[in-house]
């Protein structure tokens, strides 16, 4: 795993108030790997959700952590804000390294239906509970079917919560864009769900 000071534990007690990214960068880019170790202790954690949702390893996705702060930390010197803010720089960075993870190793992007999130269930029967259960066994399934990219857009707006425009600067594409795609990929999925019978609202 990486290492980068002692400062990963210090940044664990930091209020907003006491944290100021744009200086915390300043420094890190100057070579300061305390400060650069604060950034670490800021994003390391969602940076590994991520990468797990995308390849549904554990053991995988602390590796590529790693390689994703070990990247930035030798380019951050190079780091500009331009319109792109460090998080969605930290996100491309692990983008790329996974989409190679996954050209390597010639797989389908899978993650154990176990490690999810299931859907609440609000007091339904047992019969009820396990058809739901597979109902969503099945959706979950048909996720790990779509194309590399939608995949990515409904992990970074379910798992990591971030609106459009967060996403656009993270995917290279527009507000409108990520929209878009976002429509056309739910309507798919709703399509597909039509199709098998489907029904997660238990109605």
């Amino acid at each position: 795993m990486l290492y980068v000071s002692n400062s990963v534990s210090k940044a664990e007690y930091l209020t907003e108030l006491e944290y100021n990214e744009e200086e915390t960068l300043a420094r890190a880019s100057k070579g300061d790997r305390d400060a650069f170790g604060i950034l670490y202790g800021q994003y390391v954690e969602r940076i590994f959700n991520y990468i797990y949702y995308r390849t549904g390893n554990a053991h995988d996705a602390e590796d590529l952590t790693a390689r994703v702060f070990q990247r930035a930390m030798h380019h951050i010197v190079n780091y500009t804000d331009r319109g792109v803010p460090f998080s969605a720089w930290l996100y491309r960075i692990a983008h790329n390294l996974v989409a190679n993870w996954h050209r390597d190793r010639n797989r389908k992007q899978e993650v154990p239906l176990d490690d999810l999130p299931v859907l609440p269930t609000k007091g339904d029967h047992p019969e009820k509970n396990l058809v739901r259960s597979q109902e969503q066994e099945a959706l979950l399934k048909m996720i790990r079917t779509l194309p590399p990219e939608r995949q990515n857009l409904l992990i970074l707006k379910f798992v990591e919560n971030m609106s459009n425009a967060e996403i656009g600067k993270i995917m290279g594409r527009s507000e409108g864009a990520v929209k878009s795609l976002y429509h056309r990929t739910l309507l798919a999925l709703r399509d597909q769900m039509e199709d098998q019978n489907i029904n997660l609202e238990g109605e």
